[in-house]
């Protein structure tokens, strides 16, 4: 998986869901949104649905030789799709849409059969897998929530009765757990409110019209680690952030972040604004080399925070990201990234919030960088 050097701005997103969620007409929706905004859109169609619809069939082979196939034919069009990005005159910003990812095939197989196909094929790791796409964002299927409007008739390559459904929608959104900007777009509205909730979650990761990061924090009491690890929706992720030497008012960081030896690494900066949840955030990707190359830049005042990721999917279908931090034993920090400041939160049975501590600078990484703090009684 080799990265290409460009001046255009090629972000590449992930559009996935369970069976009857609206990815067909989310695709209409991105298209004319974004090419309004100035973005040209290329879209990269399902790998599945085409190659069952041309008569290669689950039931024909084995499962490790049909999701070879379609993994193969994924990333084949994925491939094809950057390159063109590359070469298409009069665009500087340019949206690949992928109608599923890699990463989907998962659901479809065992863990070890998946992380043994990518090893094979791509010599990498799920995490890398992960990092082809920007973000990812995952429409619920229609049966949970939609009951109503949950049908097969728009899809020949599709058999599940809602039941089914409603299992292949969690097992589709547990593959991308781990992820560090998964969203999810619930069934909680009218599907046109549903749509127009998918745009605004795209835009705050594009930056259309400014790239804001909205997130609340929490000090929590330190769950059991063992409990949540066994979790289905939950991925352990371990990070490592250098905060680098700079003269201006905003904060530019390095970070390495990834699961099982894969890792990926960006740079990312940061601009406050008057709301203290808000912040004006730009990320790029760096390769391995970039990344070393700029750990030469390192603030020699702080020290690089490592700390133990648990990203999962709380109970409202928000994305959480629980920090185990080491130097803490009884408590650990709760980050909700959400659209809207004023969202509500609903948080699992299993933690217990001490503190919103969102305005609270000392539990703010780079504040964690200057010191190591101590717990609170």
């Amino acid at each position: 998986m080799t990265e290409t050097k460009t001046t255009k701005n090629i972000q590449v997103i992930a559009l996935t869901g369970g069976p009857c969620a609206g990815k067909t007409t989310a695709a209409s929706y991105i298209q004319n949104y974004m090419t309004k905004l100035g973005w040209y859109v290329i879209f990269v169609d399902e790998a599945a649905t085409q190659q069952i619809s041309n008569g290669f069939l689950p039931t024909m082979m084995s499962e490790a030789d049909f999701q070879s196939m379609i993994i193969n034919t994924q990333y084949q069009k994925e491939e094809i799709a950057k390159q063109a990005a590359e070469h298409i005159a009069g665009y500087d910003n340019i949206l690949i849409v992928c109608d599923r990812g890699i990463c989907d095939n998962q659901a479809y197989m065992s863990n070890g059969t998946y992380l043994r196909l990518i090893q094979k094929y791509f010599n990498t790791t799920k995490s890398e897998v992960m990092g082809r796409y920007g973000a990812v964002f995952h429409l619920v299927t229609a049966a949970d929530g939609a009951e109503e409007f949950y049908t097969l008739g728009n899809n020949s390559a599709r058999s599940e009765t809602p039941e089914q459904a409603r299992e292949l929608d969690r097992n589709t959104r547990n593959c991308w757990i781990g992820h560090p900007h998964l969203r999810i777009i619930k069934n909680d509205c009218n599907f046109e409110q549903k749509l127009q909730n998918l745009l605004k979650e795209i835009s705050q990761f594009l930056g259309v019209p400014q790239p804001y990061e909205v997130e609340r924090k929490f000090l929590i009491k330190m769950p059991k680690l063992k409990k949540l690890e066994a979790l289905p929706n939950c991925q352990r992720v371990e990070i490592a952030q250098t905060y680098l030497q700079n003269e201006d008012e905003f904060e530019r960081r390095i970070r390495q972040r990834g699961f099982d030896g894969g890792y990926i690494y960006t740079e990312t900066t940061k601009h406050p604004t008057p709301d203290p949840a808000i912040r004006i955030e730009t990320e790029r990707r760096l390769t391995q080399s970039e990344y070393l190359d700029l750990m030469m830049q390192a603030d020699p005042a702080l020290q690089t925070v490592r700390k133990t990721r648990y990203c999962l999917d709380g109970p409202d279908g928000k994305y959480l990201e629980l920090d185990v931090y080491p130097f803490w034993k009884n408590q650990a920090i709760l980050e909700v990234e959400l659209v809207n400041a004023q969202d509500e939160i609903q948080f699992p049975d299993f933690i217990t919030v001490i503190r919103e501590v969102t305005e609270d600078d000392s539990y703010k990484n780079h504040a964690l960088a200057a010191s190591v703090p101590s717990e609170e009684s």
